[in-house]
């Protein structure tokens, strides 16, 4: 069986609390996801991923051209019929949210902490990626810092 593949963005902020990360409801399931869409010709699989966070949960922001791993989920195409869908996920330091956007009447949004949002989302792989935000982050910024000062991620 053929495994196709998705992009998905992890929408994060950083507050003096520490990071809270953006869980969307899926369409038809209504389960926690992080945003996700097929290829799309023209599109690099990080701008695919920024894209899909713009079109479900309405944000904008720096997304990291280094994704932070991959997990296998099998996608419910009907009732019938179902494909297997690797996802890389690129993490998205989000800067702005829209008060309108494409799927907003489609889903729900919440922030969370890493550890609540791992929680939520049914896929193990997505769950541990979605806990080791902040150490991966930490791990990415001096290749970062090493570019500008404004970058906080990898282009």
């Amino acid at each position: 069986m053929n495994i196709l593949n998705q992009y998905a963005a992890l929408p994060y902020v950083e507050t003096g609390d520490g990071l809270l990360v953006c869980l969307v409801t899926s369409r038809g399931t209504k389960r926690w996801i992080v945003p996700k869409g097929w290829p799309k010709t023209g599109y690099t699989p990080h701008d695919m991923a920024a894209r899909e966070a713009k079109e479900e949960a309405g944000l904008t922001g720096l997304v990291s051209a280094v994704p932070i791993g991959s997990y296998i989920y099998r996608k419910r195409l009907h009732m019938f019929a179902s494909v297997k869908c690797r996802v890389s996920v690129f993490p998205l330091l989000v800067d702005a949210q829209r008060h309108a956007w494409r799927e907003k009447d489609e889903r729900r949004l919440e922030w969370l902490s890493p550890k609540k949002a791992a929680k939520r989302v049914d896929e193990a792989k997505l769950a541990q990626l979605i806990a080791g935000l902040g150490d991966w982050l930490v791990d990415q910024r001096p290749a970062a810092a090493a570019g500008s000062e404004k970058a906080s991620l990898p282009r």
